[in-house]
């Protein structure tokens, strides 16, 4: 493990993290993920190669200094961005995937979930997470306050 006070992360080219060692050696592109991003949110936050390898963990962002800790909470905010369902507008099951046009805080939006046993989670009574197979997550804070098309479709589908 690499202590954290030997660590530098920054942008570049500008949207990619990279870490920098002791001034002795980089690794050119770290992706940063939570190793439980659902029951502990903000603590342990791995880097990986883009093979998908650990290169080094830290308990917190805490550790960092504050360029570094700039740097990455950058990259956290574009690896782990959250859209809002205001409304689903279709949803239907195709063969163990589940194909969804939902509006969004951010449009409408489509996308593709493999598999809601693992990719449709509930963070409570009435919150729920999706996450399509490119990893993007979409949120409905409380499913009782959607229209009743939407909850038609959370009930016969999920």
């Amino acid at each position: 493990m690499i202590q954290p006070a030997s660590m530098r992360f920054f942008l570049e080219p500008e949207s990619r993290l990279r870490l920098t060692v002791d001034e002795s050696y980089s690794v050119v592109e770290v992706v940063p993920a939570w190793a439980a991003p659902l029951t502990n949110p903000d603590r342990y936050l791995c880097f990986l190669n883009p093979k998908g390898e650990e290169v080094t963990m830290v308990e917190s962002l805490n550790v960092l200094d504050e360029s570094s800790r700039s740097a990455v909470e950058f990259a956290i905010a574009q690896r782990y961005l959250t859209s809002r369902i205001e409304r689903i507008l279709e949803a239907r099951v195709e063969f163990g995937a589940t194909y969804w046009t939902v509006q969004t805080n951010r449009g409408v939006r489509e996308f593709v979930a493999q598999s809601l046993q693992e990719n449709a989670q509930w963070m409570g009574e009435n919150h729920l997470l999706l996450i399509d197979i490119d990893g993007n997550r979409f949120e409905i804070l409380d499913t009782t306050v959607m229209d009743a098309q939407s909850q038609k479709y959370i009930d016969t589908i999920l």
